[in-house]
């Protein structure tokens, strides 16, 4: 099933292990090379700056490996964040070569978006069981309230008690009112 705490903590786990014995973090790699390269590779304007970015993003992971303080931030948004600053450092390399700005530079508005993402990401982590297993079952997993309500064995009006109240906990923890 695709439990947010449970991909927390096998972030976790998998961030331990490697700080552990850094030979290990291949297994970082492996988990998370196409996804780094696919970001990438729609920013980095060639096969082969993708290719190099990427591979300077795993190069700076596990050289800062030992300083990694885990808390509780998806793996995959620190890998991001590496791979947005490799992004901006290699269009300043390339310096104005072209008078078109570089391809879906990530930008602040981008930056802010994923900051945004983990914040969701922690709060519906923090969610009552039934209210999370809720929210991830309808947004993560696109269900409906029938089928939500018939894999947890409630009533569809109990369903939407708990995803109406999940809501609005996640609203005041993001700071929304209304």
């Amino acid at each position: 099933m695709g439990d947010v705490a449970t991909g927390t903590d096998d972030d976790r786990a998998l961030i331990e292990t490697a700080q552990a014995d850094p030979a290990r973090f291949v297994e970082v790699y492996d988990r998370y090379v196409d996804r780094i390269y696919a970001y990438v590779s729609r920013r980095a304007g060639s096969r082969a700056a993708a290719e190099d970015i990427t591979s300077d993003v795993f190069q700076q992971a596990l050289a800062a490996l030992p300083r990694f303080e885990w808390r509780g931030v998806p793996l995959a948004a620190w890998l991001y964040q590496i791979a947005a600053n490799a992004l901006a450092n290699h269009w300043r390399r390339q310096g104005r070569e072209a008078d078109d700005p570089p391809p879906d530079l990530p930008d602040e508005r981008e930056h802010e978006d994923l900051q945004r993402r983990v914040s969701l990401f922690q709060l519906v982590d923090r969610l009552p069981e039934l209210q999370r297993r809720v929210i991830e079952m309808r947004f993560v997993e696109d269900r409906s309230i029938r089928d939500v309500a018939a894999a947890l064995d409630r009533s569809e009006g109990a369903i939407k008690q708990l995803q109406l109240r999940a809501l609005e906990n996640l609203r005041k923890g993001m700071g929304i009112h209304g």
